[in-house]
């Protein structure tokens, strides 16, 4: 990644659910890999400030840090002093049969957490739905 070439990642704003019971530093991390999945951050994109970040959402700069660190630990963030805070290269994923194992345990989970919460599978679905035709428009316009 050479500084200068990335591009500020139009599309991405952090938002915070004051009544999700989701510490604020994973929401940040959850939303960053959820933009990832879909295509509205990608390797090279450049995130906001910690301090900006900080001063928009009216938190303390401490917990940007830890979700961006934290994000870094994981090869999903590369920081390069005096540039900013990029998207990282994705690395080779697990085998086939680890992923569809992975996918399944994470499909499994989203059903039990959305039921939880009163969605049905179809709802869960038609989200899904959107999601991907989102992605797709904006794959198509890039």
């Amino acid at each position: 990644m050479k500084p200068g070439i990335a591009l500020p990642a139009q599309d991405f704003a952090f938002r915070l659910d004051a009544h999700s019971g989701v510490p604020v530093y994973r929401q940040l991390i959850d939303q960053v890999l959820g933009a990832i999945a879909t295509d509205t951050l990608r390797a090279g994109d450049q995130l906001p400030t910690v301090r900006q970040v900080a001063v928009d959402l009216a938190i303390n700069p401490n917990t940007v840090m830890r979700a961006y660190r934290e994000m870094e630990i994981r090869g999903v963030l590369d920081t390069q002093q005096g540039a900013g805070t990029f998207i990282a290269e994705q690395k080779a994923s697990a085998s086939g049969e680890d992923r569809s194992r992975q996918l399944a345990q994470l499909a499994d989970e989203l059903v039990a957490r959305a039921g939880s919460l009163g969605f049905t599978l179809a709802e869960l679905l038609e989200r899904l739905q959107h999601m991907q035709h989102e992605a797709e428009t904006r794959r198509r316009q890039s």
